[in-house]
Parts: C-alpha cells; structure tokens; sequence
C-alpha cells in the first residue's frame, strides 16, 4: 500500500518535499479537461513530483455529452501528456463525474449504457495504461466498471467497506503544510 494526493492547477503551488515528508509516495495529477482545455501547472507539477521522488500518474476531467467528444477527449489528453514531455509510472484516468453539475446542466443523458460507452471510447481512443476515476456511487449506477476491464480508482470518503480497484481516494481533506489535498492509497 502506498499514500498518494491528487492534484490540480486549483491546488496552487505544491510544496513536494513536505509532500514526501508527510508520507506521500505517489500524485496523479490533472493534465486536461473537455475537448481543448490543460491544466496549466501538469508539466511543472510532474516534473517537481518526480523531483521528490514520486510516482505519478495523470487524469483528465471529462464534459463529453457522446462518444465522438469523449474521442477528442482523449487525443487532447494525449496532447496534454505529450507536449509535456513527461514520464507517466502511473495510468492516466478519465473522470466523467459531473463534480461542478456542467453536465446536468445541459441536459446530459446519466444513463449506464452510454456513459460506460463514452469510458470505453477514451480507453480505447488514448492508447497509454489507462482506467476512470470515479465514486463508489458511479461505479454502482452510472459505469459498468467490470465490462470495461480497466483500472479503476474509486472514491469513497471515509467507507473502506465499499472501496473497489486499483487505487481508493479516502479522503478531500489530507493536509500538507496549509495545503489541503484528496488522498488516496494505491494497492
């Protein structure tokens, strides 16, 4: 078992030795979101991730509303990895949750067929090590996570109980210095 963060650009700047200090023996870290858009800090917290001696992986945030957008997902995701010009140890993994409700907002279709679809096109599409992220919740109603036969990383705060996969986010309130991050454990 290892203890690991995950981070994004919302995170600021992460202070990675405090991050070794306090346990920290991996990160995955945001490269992209939607169609077009990257996480303006993935490269430089990749390279001062693997600086502190860390492994890392990535995740990308998903808005696709069909399988065609969930495609452009993954090529801007691998673009994203790409331009970096970083080493990934760990999968790369595609959140479809609709954490800020962008989707509900538009009128998306929460319906397990299409959106276990959607995943499967990104995983097929990205071409890396690969697997979704996603909430004990989800994995129940929304992603048939055993068809997809992918890594998956399961959040469910505070319920091991429940916990399936590769990688378990238990919390959103592990703190580093003044920071506050999600931890995680990998398995």
């Amino acid at each position: 078992m290892k203890k690991g963060i995950d981070v994004s650009e919302n995170n600021g700047t992460v202070d990675w030795r405090a991050a070794v200090l306090s346990g920290i023996e991996f990160a995955i870290i945001r490269c992209s979101m939607g169609q077009f858009e990257s996480d303006a800090l993935f490269a430089q917290n990749v390279a001062l991730a693997h600086a502190a001696g860390l492994q890392v992986g990535a995740y990308h945030y998903s808005y696709a509303m069909d399988k065609e957008q969930s495609a452009q997902e993954a090529q801007n995701c691998k673009r994203a990895i790409n331009d970096a010009g970083v080493l990934l140890e760990l999968p790369v993994f595609y959140d479809m949750e609709d954490a800020d409700g962008w989707k509900a907002q538009h009128n998306f279709s929460f319906n397990k067929n299409k959106i276990t679809n959607m995943c499967q096109v990104f995983i097929n599409d990205i071409g890396l090590d690969s697997g979704i992220y996603s909430s004990y919740f989800w994995l129940c109603n929304y992603i048939d996570w055993q068809v997809l036969r992918c890594t998956v990383w399961n959040a469910e705060w505070g319920n091991a109980d429940s916990v399936r996969g590769y990688m378990w986010q238990y919390t959103d309130k592990f703190k580093i210095g003044t920071n506050v991050f999600d931890g995680d454990i990998l398995y």
